[in-house]
């Protein structure tokens, strides 16, 4: 692995560049066997594994010092796993490759980390920034078919720039430093992001359900709708429209054809993602059951997220042909009756959330069912009216994805502009003895 294919960057370093591993020990990790239960009685030792890496995604934990499993002394005597010192830095080589802390106190790890005990000429925290700057770099060149990997002797020709370790203290102290202060504007633009979020909602309920709050409901009933509201069921003026079951054992037949599908992927809330459209070989005529119209308001059955379960897009039409996954449900509406984003609008207020959240299966994630969606309680306005609902729906749509795309835009900037730092302070393209780094917030 040549060093400019993994980080071509290190070119650019004001000081030479030398394997890791010239400068620290090399080592690595192992799983006792599973099968020999002593092997796991008195587990007392910390033990790093790929549970633990949800600590490191962020990139803002330095240190890890709690671990999901712990391994005994037997097991360490009977496996290729060892006890690394404190201050050894870690990185994640298998599956989630590429995220990096350093040991807090005494640990081992499995075999999917690689672990660097820096020695004299090597400040650990200097060295956690340079893997850090690393990392989209190290994601890119891991291979694998089913886990993308970094092997071993991939591992073993990684390079680091070199200054005196006095001055790679400096480096880490200034990136500690200005690191942390873009991390706290990335976490103001989350919580501006959700702070958002929660507005648009009030404002949808309060134009779709006006004054039916946005507490909790400890019922199955709809007690937060007011008296005075006619609902209906949705069944009276739509119907599902099942998805076709995508599987490899499907015999061919002479009337196959390719079709685009949308997947559960594609279905974003209240809009639908057509960045990437895979598509399916099916016969026409299940094809054409199963094909959505323009108008169709589309959900999924099932989602991680509790709040999001229920919440519908309108389909436009865009892609011709397009069939539906069986776990994505199609409504179609009797457009006499009701127009689709009125409905679309419903099924994001806090109405839509309540009755989804209480009427869920949650057994692992949260789903739903047709006969749920067909039984949605739908306030019943004249096309007029809910035409007038629906121009200010759309409003409050636009508003809020200009204002989210823009704290997007914000967030990502704040996230290349911490990789550039980090990539030139570690390579000597500024003097961190003398530099800010609050220019790199300029425009943000």
């Amino acid at each position: 692995m040549n060093e400019n294919r993994v980080a071509p960057w290190l070119k650019d370093s004001q000081w030479p560049t030398v394997p890791i591993r010239l400068v620290a020990r090399l080592g690595s990790g192992h799983t006792p066997s599973r099968n020999k239960p002593e092997y796991w009685k008195n587990s007392t030792k910390p033990w790093i594994t790929l549970a633990d890496v949800w600590q490191l995604r962020s990139g803002r934990k330095n240190f890890i010092t709690e671990t999901k499993e712990k391994i005994s002394p037997l097991g360490l005597a009977n496996s290729s796993a060892v006890l690394h010192p404190a201050g050894t830095v870690i990185l994640s080589r298998t599956a989630s490759v590429g995220f990096s802390a350093i040991m807090g106190h005494e640990m081992a790890t499995s075999q999917d980390f690689a672990t660097w005990t820096c020695g004299s000429l090597l400040e650990p925290r200097y060295l956690l920034h340079v893997l850090r700057g690393m990392a989209p770099d190290l994601k890119r060149v891991a291979t694998g078919s089913t886990h993308k990997t970094i092997y071993m002797p991939d591992i073993e020709q990684l390079r680091v720039p070199l200054p005196h370790v006095e001055e790679q203290r400096r480096i880490a102290d200034f990136l500690d430093a200005e690191t942390a202060r873009i991390d706290r504007l990335a976490t103001l633009r989350l919580h501006q992001a959700s702070t958002l979020d929660e507005r648009y909602v009030a404002a949808v309920s309060e134009l779709t359900t006006p004054g039916i709050g946005s507490g909790q409901v400890p019922s199955m009933t709809w007690p937060w709708l007011p008296r005075s509201l006619t609902t209906a069921r949705l069944g009276y003026m739509a119907r599902v429209q099942t998805g076709v079951t995508v599987h490899s054992a499907r015999e061919p037949s002479p009337d196959d054809a390719e079709f685009p599908y949308l997947r559960v992927a594609n279905v974003q809330g209240e809009w639908v993602d057509l960045t990437e459209i895979k598509t399916i070989t099916i016969p026409r005529d299940m094809a054409r059951r199963s094909t959505l119209h323009a108008g169709d308001v589309v959900m999924t059955e099932a989602n991680g997220n509790p709040d999001n379960l229920g919440r519908g897009a309108v389909w436009s039409g865009t892609v011709a042909n397009m069939v539906h996954q069986n776990h994505v449900f199609a409504i179609r509406v009797d457009q006499n009756k009701m127009i689709p984003e009125y409905l679309s609008a419903l099924l994001a207020s806090n109405h839509g959330r309540r009755y989804f959240r209480f009427t869920s299966n949650q057994v692992g994630i949260a789903t739903t069912s047709s006969s749920k969606v067909l039984a949605f309680p739908v306030p019943l306005l004249d096309l007029a009216r809910q035409a007038a609902v629906v121009a200010e729906y759309r409003k409050l749509r636009s508003t809020i994805t200009r204002t989210r795309a823009a704290l997007t835009r914000q967030t990502g900037v704040l996230a290349e502009r911490r990789q550039a730092l980090i990539t030139a302070a570690v390579t000597g393209q500024f003097d961190v003895s003398t530099a800010s780094g609050r220019n790199v917030t300029d425009g943000v």
